[in-house]
């Protein structure tokens, strides 16, 4: 088994050695520099291009195939580090000594125990359920466990507190670029600040991090089993956080080179710059909400078909092209119609994904052992030669992750219908540091729209309408 974990790191290294061979090696200049409020950006539809803050978390350069982790190659810590260590990396800036990841474990295994939130969650028809819908609502359930917040003497000091949608601040001017925002809490009442403040770390500092890292992932393993007619697992507290995330899932202890193909699926999934579920979780804990809220508002985001998703409509696009009996043929009469395929094209990506040039490879290694995923395995191979020799020069075309991480999860056992869940289980660590980072100088986000309507409608009485 030594000789699998050793193998995936030889195709991880000869994956980055391809990606540096075919990139250069500087940033983009004015992407990665602090900025001067307020900045002069290009914005279309849905704030492309728009420049909402500064972060140290992740880097996405997608003209060259970029993905950095608190300035880490994507793929040295695939070949060399561990999930732990990279959620670490993320929420605390820095990767952990021994005696501080040691600690840092201890913790993950602390909180995958939820006994309460379980029982509550078996209350409800799970199976029924769409799984990110029941993911969200153990985060939920999470919050009510191991917080105050739901409780009376939970809710924030609002007296403590001024201008709670801002618009006391005079935003439908021309913004001034402030670094923070200009009311906050009030200086005259040090205990009343001291204990809202108090009631905000309880809910959303370090330690609610990771309770929601261990957790969400204890949950989404509960989802899984009950989808499968099965009572859920206790965690194992001798397995690490991918082992006992397959454990729990699958009911069985996964092999050594299961726990390092999860891992690194993991360590991929993890951040992924300003996306739209780590938006969503940003702007809501930019009003004070708490990062439970902010980590389910990243779940419901997500779940969207134009974020989370893909890789299960992947693997029937591949089911389809295989059944077909000519794969090629198939994809050939796909691309004439000009037909969108799942998997190929990324909104930042305009080279070949790094994430997906780690994924390719694994789900080839996988199949060695996986008779039924082969022929699914070898119809991708055929479909990406086709796609990328006909839109990736012209167009810049180009696997994303979608397109290889569902053959992936199949081979460890994983169920369609948990491809998401387990993506979220994953962006945790990212929407959590990122969360972390825009507290620290935070300012509720507040664009504007453009009206297009009409003016001076005269307004008619119900009965002259």
């Amino acid at each position: 088994m030594k000789q699998d974990s050793q193998a995936i790191t030889k195709l991880i290294l000869k994956a980055a050695r391809k990606a540096r061979e075919e990139t250069s090696n500087e940033p983009e200049p004015d992407l990665v520099k602090l900025v001067r409020w307020p900045v002069e950006c290009t914005v279309g539809p849905g704030l492309e291009g728009a420049i909402a803050c500064e972060s140290k978390v992740g880097y996405v350069n997608g003209s060259k195939g970029w993905l950095v982790y608190r300035g880490y190659d994507i793929f040295d810590l695939c070949a060399y580090s561990t999930f732990e260590e990279v959620s670490y990396l993320l929420i605390n800036g820095k990767l952990p000594s021994s005696s501080e990841l040691a600690e840092y474990k201890g913790r993950l295994i602390e909180y995958r125990y939820l006994n309460q939130t379980l029982r509550l969650l078996l209350g409800f028809p799970l199976e029924q359920m769409n799984t990110m819908s029941a993911l969200r609502m153990g985060t939920n359930m999470m919050r009510q466990e191991f917080t105050h917040r739901d409780e009376r003497s939970g809710q924030p000091v609002f007296s403590d507190i001024i201008g709670s949608d801002e618009d006391s601040i005079p935003m439908e001017t021309a913004p001034k670029g402030n670094r923070r925002a200009i009311y906050e809490f009030r200086r005259k009442n040090k205990a009343m600040r001291s204990r809202a403040n108090e009631l905000f770390d309880k809910a959303s500092g370090i330690e609610a991090c990771y309770h929601l890292l261990s957790g969400v992932a204890t949950v989404a393993a509960m989802i899984a089993r009950v989808n499968r007619g099965a009572m859920p697992i206790d965690p194992d507290p001798n397995l690490s956080f991918a082992a006992n995330f397959l454990y729990m899932m699958n009911g069985r202890r996964p092999t050594p080179m299961e726990e390092r193909v999860m891992d690194v699926s993991l360590i991929l999934h993890a951040d992924h710059g300003m996306n739209a579920s780590t938006f969503a979780a940003m702007v809501v804990a930019s009003t004070l909400s708490d990062v439970y809220f902010s980590i389910g508002s990243g779940i419901a985001a997500l779940n969207g078909p134009l974020h989370g998703g893909a890789n299960e409509q992947v693997m029937h696009t591949l089911a389809a092209a295989y059944e077909s009996g000519d794969p090629r043929a198939w994809i050939r009469k796909v691309l004439e119609k000009k037909n969108k395929v799942p998997g190929f094209g990324h909104r930042v990506y305009k080279a070949y994904d790094p994430r997906a040039r780690v994924l390719a490879p694994l789900a080839k290694y996988l199949v060695r052992d996986n008779p039924e995923v082969r022929p699914l395995q070898e119809t991708a191979e055929v479909l990406e030669a086709e796609v990328v020799a006909k839109l990736g020069a012209e167009k810049q075309v180009f696997p994303n992750v979608d397109f290889y991480s569902g053959l992936v999860y199949r081979c460890l056992g994983i169920d369609s219908e948990m491809f998401t869940p387990v993506f979220a289980v994953s962006r945790v660590a990212g929407w959590t540091a990122r969360v972390q980072e825009y507290m620290e100088r935070n300012r509720i986000f507040r664009p504007r729209a453009r009206y297009t309507g009409e003016f001076n409608k005269q307004y008619v009485t119900v009965e002259e309408r």
